[in-house]
């Protein structure tokens, strides 16, 4: 797509989003004209993989969270409509096959450097700060038999130590 077909305010926001990503010093890259894909930092989960899209008329992120959960569907679900109500510019959406996602969009005419690294600071903490409990309630079962299984074969259980009520204790 040309630079004409896109339009000024696209080709504007572009370059607005391209200096903010250089500012932010984050990892990305730019597969097509207007599409941004941008990895952020986490502590629990440790890095959230998103794509920034400039369209005719706006600025859309999309951001993966977490799988398809194993368990419960309906306390995950409504946990995540839960959270929505509090969320600034990005909200949790399920895709077809039940993995979980961030997105938002902003107009072309809000995009700014300032606006950027808002959206993107807004989809990086919800992400982290929700992962743990996206695993805990989604995941409860798979989290105890991991527990097991590293226990059985004497591997390390520190990356599960968030989830440590879940420990189903020494086995056998």
């Amino acid at each position: 797509m040309t630079a004409d077909e896109r339009g000024e305010g696209a080709v504007r926001a572009s370059a607005v989003v391209r200096a903010a990503l250089t500012e932010l010093d984050l990892d990305w890259t730019e597969t097509a004209p207007g599409l941004f894909g941008v990895t952020l930092p986490g502590t629990r989960k440790l890095t959230t993989e998103c794509a920034l899209q400039v369209g005719h008329h706006g600025l859309s992120v999309r951001a993966f969270v977490a799988r398809n959960p194993d368990d419960d569907h309906e306390r995950v679900y409504r946990w995540l409509l839960q959270k929505n109500l509090t969320l600034y510019g990005v909200a949790f959406a399920v895709d077809a096959l039940g993995d979980v996602y961030l997105s938002g969009r902003v107009s072309l005419a809000a995009v700014s450097a300032a606006e950027v690294d808002r959206l993107l600071g807004a989809v990086a903490q919800t992400a982290d700060d929700s992962f743990n409990t996206i695993l805990e309630l989604g995941f409860a079962d798979s989290i105890r038999r991991e527990w097991a299984w590293r226990r059985s074969r004497g591997e390390s259980t520190a990356n599960l130590a968030a989830f440590t009520h879940l420990d189903p204790g020494p086995t056998s």
